[in-house]
């Protein structure tokens, strides 16, 4: 790919060169991202791969940025990267972004259909699919992947991952509901229908208990920690281990599997149609 190879080039050289030569490589990964035409990360037959060379491009893009003033009018004052703008957006775009204090970075594939509610943030290199929403205070993190018909919910935290550039963004697929106070970060894969109970913490670090199954769940060299498809996680809590944790009785977070979703846990995630 020739964008690729470019890419490569422009990251080797000094970052003031980089810059003078660099700008329509930025611009022309920008819009690519944008159509959803590149992705930082896709699926396969088997399994989710990083694409190493659009994360390197976005890093390029913060390199080479100079600050510019985009304030509006005299009242809100913003200064960012001038390889960095917010997404151009219309109403034949068939997102809908509810006024209040939204952004979406230019560079994130925003599918038809997605309801934005203020304020929430979606930064570059992040994916996320028709029917999604992403509610009051959420974050969509650089490269973040969203399937279709996901509920980001209140204040939901879906982390960036940009460096090292090799690493999985954090995947949330197909109608998944992630639920008010959720963090999810450091190349974590939450599967299709997977539940995440207000106040979930998945990072990379985390072990995550089946109940159902059995089973602990926890990242591995080769693969992230991944939560499998319908599973209803909840906070919970293990006991420390060691004499003077037994003797202040301290425990430790454990998120717990406690169920896989079924026709009851539906009802209660679905979204209203009436809010489309």
């Amino acid at each position: 790919m020739k964008l690729e190879t470019e890419i490569e080039r422009l990251l080797a050289l000094p970052a003031e060169e980089a810059r003078r030569q660099g700008m329509s490589a930025v611009q022309e990964l920008r819009e690519g991202l944008s159509r959803g035409v590149f992705r930082a990360a896709e699926k396969t037959a088997s399994e989710w791969k990083t694409n190493l060379w659009v994360k390197r491009g976005i890093l390029l893009a913060f390199r080479i940025g100079a600050i510019e003033d985009r304030s509006v009018k005299d009242e809100f004052y913003f200064f960012d990267k001038d390889t960095l703008p917010a997404k151009p957006l219309t109403t034949s775009s068939g997102v809908r972004v509810v006024p209040g204090g939204s952004t979406i970075r230019d560079g994130a594939y925003v599918a038809r259909n997605v309801i934005c509610m203020p304020p929430m943030f979606i930064n570059i290199g992040a994916y996320v699919d028709e029917g999604s929403m992403v509610d009051s205070h959420a974050l969509v993190g650089s490269c973040a992947q969203i399937g279709k018909r996901v509920h980001l919910s209140a204040a939901a935290q879906i982390g960036g991952v940009l460096e090292p550039p090799g690493a999985l963004p954090i995947i949330v697929e197909d109608e998944a509901f992630v639920g008010g106070n959720c963090g999810v970060y450091e190349g974590v894969l939450v599967q299709s229908r997977v539940v995440l109970a207000p106040g979930v913490i998945l990072t990379g670090g985390t072990s995550v208990y089946d109940l159902v199954r059995g089973q602990v769940y926890r990242k591995t060299p080769d693969k992230p920690l991944t939560i499998p498809s319908g599973a209803v996680v909840v906070p919970g809590s293990r006991p420390a281990s060691g004499d003077f944790a037994v003797k202040h009785g301290v425990s430790l977070y454990a998120p717990v599997i406690v169920k896989y979703r079924d026709e009851k846990t539906d009802a209660s995630t679905m979204l209203e149609e009436a809010l489309r």
